[in-house]
């Protein structure tokens, strides 16, 4: 227990399948397959330069270290929503999942797009990323047994 919260309630293996799944969906997400070209193209860098690919792949390390941190502690807290709700279905874990996201996520993202002013298929791309993560969060955190 940190404080007043108490871990009771979460199942550290759904958060860790949580985890995974953001992760995966991110390998998809941001792919050649999906969004890479566009997503590229939005934050001003060529998709066809090799030389800067390869230099990103150099320190993704890092980065998708420090991604899979944050998408343990966003499964933790969603997971504790979910707890807390004692929501046990999977439609339901995702409508909190969608709340979560709606009322956190998508309006915090809004922010740093309208400031950073970004443009607004950048913002889709990141938040829709954000959005998928947390309804699949949502579904497997309320599906399995606490």
């Amino acid at each position: 227990m940190i404080g007043s919260y108490s871990f009771v309630g979460i199942n550290p293996w759904a958060v860790l399948v949580s985890a995974i799944a953001a992760m995966v969906i991110g390998f998809l997400w941001y792919s050649p397959m999906l969004f890479a070209t566009p997503w590229m193209r939005l934050m001003g860098m060529d998709p066809n330069d090799k030389a800067k690919i390869a230099e990103m792949r150099k320190s993704a390390g890092k980065m998708y270290g420090l991604s899979f941190v944050a998408s343990i502690v966003s499964a933790v807290l969603l997971a504790k929503i979910i707890d807390i709700s004692s929501i046990n279905s999977v439609p339901y874990g995702m409508k909190i999942g969608f709340a979560v996201w709606l009322g956190f996520v998508a309006t915090v993202q809004l922010t740093g797009a309208l400031f950073g002013k970004q443009p607004t298929k950048l913002y889709l791309i990141n938040t829709g990323y954000q959005l998928v993560c947390y309804l699949a969060m949502g579904a497997i955190l309320a599906k399995w047994p606490h």
